[in-house]
């Protein structure tokens, strides 16, 4: 069975940041833990969206590229 930490570890999650949450668990301050795991997940959403607005651009780009190309074509 994995540890907090390991799954912590899994997500992408410092050496510290995940022995930092584990040792809440273990101590009992639960709620300290579900705190710092909700900013962790809140970073990860905020790289989730900037990936997606650099995949959105890059998607412009690439129908852009695509639309001259038939035009070059199609002369």
């Amino acid at each position: 069975m994995q540890t907090v930490k390991n799954h912590l570890l899994d997500v992408g999650c410092s050496e510290k940041t995940a022995e930092d949450v584990d040792r809440l668990c273990a101590g009992g301050k639960l709620d300290d833990a579900l705190h710092q795991m909700k900013v962790i997940r809140c970073n990860l959403m905020e790289d989730l969206h900037e990936k997606q607005k650099k995949l959105d651009c890059l998607d412009c780009l690439i129908r852009q590229t695509e639309k001259e190309i038939k035009t070059i074509i199609e002369r």
